[in-house]
């Protein structure tokens, strides 16, 4: 349920950037986006917890969302337009199979970073505890991953661990699990930023508008028609 928002959002946003694009370039609308997104990204790593459905994490998903939603709409107008029209349909089809492999890589990546990041605080976390050094090679640490405080359980009652050791290994659980959380958002927080460096490649002129080497070139045109007269 506390996804909902995030992806409403992006459908809500996909089909009202149109209505910008009369009053906003694509460059400052793309910069915009990606500024949204890290946005949204830094206030869901700063407010995550063991609830998803607190507010201050919902808007910050809606706030991604928006921002998301404005780039769909924006890279598919800029190339299209950018196409000649016979391509048109290409382009589009083209767009959406890149759309979809960068989201599922985009998610790869992001499992990775968090899982990576979760093995490394749960290693270090064990060693400077009061664990005892033979539940650690009873323990799998090739295998972590983000489990609940439940099955964290279930697993460690296989164990001999004491129900006082399987308690402090949930919380040293609990604890990772956030601070892993955290820095995989923020680290994708800092990719959105550095994403404005290309988007300031993108078209800095409104639809209809004639961009200015354009407006030199049919100037000089003029030009030279006259001095030819």
């Amino acid at each position: 349920m506390a996804i909902l928002p995030y992806t409403i959002a992006i459908a809500a946003a996909a089909i009202l950037t149109v209505r910008l694009y009369d009053r906003l370039t694509p460059r400052l609308l793309g910069v915009i986006s990606f500024v949204l997104v890290a946005l949204g990204l830094l206030l869901v790593a700063f407010t995550v917890s063991n609830d998803w459905g607190t507010i201050p994490v919902i808007v910050g998903l809606i706030i991604v969302g928006l921002g998301e939603g404005t780039l769909l709409t924006l890279l598919f107008n800029v190339l299209v337009s950018a196409s000649p029209k016979e391509f048109a349909g290409d382009v589009g089809a083209l767009r959406g199979v890149v759309n979809n492999v960068s989201s599922a890589l985009g998610t790869a990546l992001g499992g990775v970073v968090a899982v990576g990041l979760l093995g490394l605080i749960i290693t270090t976390s064990f060693a400077q505890s009061n664990l005892p050094a033979t539940l650690e090679r009873e323990i799998n640490f090739d295998n972590i991953n983000f489990v609940s405080n439940d099955q964290l359980r279930t697993v460690l009652g296989q164990t001999t661990a004491t129900p006082a050791e399987i308690d402090e290994a949930v919380v040293i659980n609990e604890e990772a699990r956030l601070r892993a959380l955290r820095a995989a958002f923020l680290i994708l927080a800092a990719i959105s930023l550095l994403a404005i460096i290309p988007a300031s490649g993108l078209p800095n002129y409104v639809p209809g508008e004639i961009p200015r080497d354009e407006q030199e070139a049919v100037v000089k045109t003029r030009k030279n028609a006259a001095s030819a007269t």
